[in-house]
């Protein structure tokens, strides 16, 4: 840029008759508005807390499946006796295929209930908040399948005692769960996913 002896820096003239040239182009009109922008609210402790203690039952509930299936040639020969017992004199094939149908139809329905728990407890987290309402049928169905396969699962001894110590860490945590999905602070977290624009 020429500086002027006066010491002032001067933009450049442009000689007479010299072409100027052309302004930038303007943009053109926009006929739709920019998306806003959503604010994130912060997420209250309730929500975290119901984080926490849903992970804790599920890795409780995981932990007992884990025992079991270790430990399935145990729990296979005792409820191959049982059987017996309940049917004596039946054919060896069908009582060796009734415990296998008992022993992994009860582990089965326990795994789905777990997976089902953890997708739903994975929407709640996302601002979902209908997946809340639904985890309450699901500890209630575990529970009653709890009941049932209490005769088949739980072995007897201190084995038996700690099966039953897990699930009913499993059930407790699962419910003080729930009831944090259930506070106020909670549901207004999940209205402001819903009343967004």
């Amino acid at each position: 840029m020429p500086q002027h002896p006066d010491g002032e820096h001067r933009l450049p003239v442009a000689p007479a008759g010299a072409a100027t040239p052309p302004p930038p182009p303007r943009p053109g009109l926009s006929y739709s508005a920019p998306a806003p922008i959503e604010a994130i609210p912060p997420t209250p402790r309730s929500i975290t807390w119901a984080r926490y203690l849903w992970f804790f039952s599920i890795v409780a509930g995981l932990a007992v499946l884990g025992g079991t299936f270790l430990t399935r040639t145990s729990h296979l020969e005792r409820l191959r006796t049982v059987v017996e017992e309940m049917a004596p004199g039946g054919d060896a094939d069908a009582v060796t295929t009734s415990a296998g149908i008992v022993f992994w139809g009860s582990g089965s329905a326990l795994l789905l209930l777990i997976v089902l728990q953890a997708a739903f407890m994975g929407a709640a987290s996302g601002r979902r908040g209908w997946a809340r309402w639904l985890l309450a049928p699901l500890l209630a169905a575990q529970v009653a399948v709890m009941a049932v396969a209490r005769a088949f699962l739980v072995p007897e001894g201190d084995a038996g005692n700690y099966v039953l110590l897990l699930w009913g860490a499993q059930v407790l945590l699962g419910f003080v769960g729930l009831l944090a999905l259930l506070m106020p602070s909670a549901g207004r977290w999940f209205k402001t996913r819903r009343n967004r624009p």
